[in-house]
């Protein structure tokens, strides 16, 4: 409904130049008003799916009028839809071809009506002017509210994306919490079940004393099972590890399995302390590792072994072929059951999966074997200083800063455009001028040779380059005429200055005076 509105009163307003000077009151026709009229109605009716279409029609109805262009029935038409051009027209090609266009039609009709140049020069003043200017303020103007458009679109989605991203953000963390849970009592379990299972066997016990120990080493197995059922349904299979290390040494890690009953040896003491993700990384190595020899060799040597150089740390930990306990034993304890390999593929391999994605992510790599004596080899090398990722530049920040970057140069054409083509207009005219100066040029020379009574047939015959024509008028400054002359013609006498001038009288066809024209 507001776009019906605004149509209709620019054609109101566009119709008031055409009432006022196309009534026959001021040289016009009640036929050219209706005829304005009914074109401006079109043209604004059609002005939104074709901008270019409603240019070209006033631009058809002023050349008529005028071969200058700018018309008081359609000039302020002609400045209107300029800008409405530019300001719906997606694409600039169309529009360069359309001003293109009219200025050859203009010089082909000055051409055929025998007039002067200098009406062509003033129809691309008018065009540039009247029609060019204004379509790169449109250009302008469109570009600015894109870029208005683009920036509250942009900062709509940011909110939606930062929003998103908290909330992914937030399930990740209690994902992450989730497996940092799993690990961390998955660990205790496994070594209550180790000492469980030492009760077992105990000979210092009662059998209801062993029984009981049984009954609780296969409770901590189920209970390690349904806590990794439960945390694997909360995991993500592209989440990303924890990011602050826990508080436990490597050390400390060792002496707690050791002190469980799990027969650990750390080869290496001091173990290196690592920052960030690479020491959390080896930290959860061995742990994985110590678990694994718990859950599925158990009785069986482990050894902790973590070599550093200048680049990077190297952690290992084998444990042996396990000794059996139990057949049914809920763990995987039992006969056949001493390689780690085969185990923890049985159980799914979900430790190993995690583990080499912190190592990854870490920028380590994780590698894991069977020993030729059926045990198992847990490799990992660690950098000592995981590079930083560079944050890279946000879409939205980039898509802004190009539509910035269109409305600058948009306001740059708006400005060096006109200027240019003022520029070449103007050489143009200097260029048209000089050329219509030569044609009326008569060589000082050929002026001497001239005789009083010769004929205007014998002087332009005599004459190598006679001039194309004369000047239009005498000059201002001019004196006046002989008496009794029939006709009377001007040529320069230089090609730069408009006088001095030659005048050359005649009388019957035959020069009768001759003068210089101060």
């Amino acid at each position: 409904m507001r776009e019906r509105v605004f149509d209709l009163l620019l054609w109101l307003l566009l119709c008031v130049p055409v009432l006022l000077k196309s009534d026959p009151n001021d040289g016009g026709s009640w036929f050219q008003v209706a005829v304005g009229v009914v074109v401006l109605a079109g043209c604004v009716a059609v002005s939104r799916r074709w901008p270019l279409v409603p240019l070209a029609a006033t631009v058809a109805v002023s050349l008529p009028a005028t071969l200058e262009l700018f018309t008081p029935s359609y000039s302020l038409a002609l400045i209107a839809f300029g800008y409405l051009a530019g300001r719906r027209q997606e694409h600039t090609r169309a529009a360069l071809w359309l001003f293109g266009a009219i200025a050859v039609t203009g010089l082909a009709l000055t051409w055929a009506t025998r007039t002067s140049l200098g009406q062509w020069f003033t129809l691309l003043l008018a065009l540039a002017l009247a029609v060019v200017a204004p379509w790169l303020i449109g250009r302008y103007v469109r570009q600015y509210d894109r870029l208005v458009r683009s920036g509250w679109d942009l900062a709509d989605r940011m909110e939606r994306e930062q929003a998103a991203a908290a909330d992914r953000e937030r399930l990740r963390e209690r994902s992450r919490i989730a497996g940092d849970m799993h690990d961390s009592l998955g660990h205790d379990l496994a070594l209550i079940a180790i000492r469980a299972g030492a009760l077992e066997v105990s000979p210092e016990l009662g059998p209801d004393q062993q029984r009981a120990a049984g009954e609780l080493r296969r409770a901590a197995a189920d209970a390690t099972a349904r806590l990794r059922d439960i945390i694997g349904v909360l995991r993500e299979e592209d989440e990303a590890a924890p990011t602050s290390p826990p508080g436990e040494t490597v050390e400390e890690l060792t002496s707690r399995a050791r002190a469980s009953g799990l027969a650990v040896t750390l080869v290496t003491t001091p173990v290196p302390t690592l920052p960030g993700m690479s020491g959390l990384a080896l930290h959860r190595v061995v742990q994985e590792g110590l678990t694994n020899a718990a859950k599925h060799a158990p009785g069986s040597a482990v050894s902790v072994a973590v070599v550093q150089d200048a680049t990077e740390v190297r952690a290992e930990v084998i444990s042996g072929p396990g000794t059996p306990t139990d057949s049914r034993s809920g763990s995987g304890a039992g006969p056949g059951s001493g390689s780690g390999a085969s185990k923890s593929s049985g159980s799914g391999g979900k430790g190993l999966v995690g583990l080499d994605e912190r190592v990854r992510l870490a920028g380590g790599t994780l590698t894991h074997r069977p020993t030729e004596d059926g045990g198992f080899a847990l490799t990992a090398v660690l950098p000592r200083k995981a590079p930083a990722p560079l944050p890279a530049a946000p879409t939205s920040a980039r898509e802004l800063d190009r539509a910035r970057r269109e409305v600058r140069k948009d306001l740059a054409r708006a400005i060096w455009i006109p200027l240019a083509l003022l520029a070449a207009l103007g050489l143009l005219m200097a260029g048209v001028a000089l050329w219509t100066q030569s044609q009326s040029y008569l060589e000082p020379d050929d002026y001497a040779r001239m005789r009083l009574g010769q004929s205007l047939t014998s002087i332009t015959e005599s004459t190598d380059d006679w001039p194309e024509h004369p000047l239009d008028a005498a000059p201002h400054v001019a004196p006046p005429e002989p008496a009794g002359m029939d006709e009377c013609r001007y040529y320069r006498s230089t090609l730069l200055a408009a006088i001095p001038v030659y005048r050359l009288c005649f009388v019957d066809g035959h020069l009768a005076a001759k003068a210089e024209v101060p």
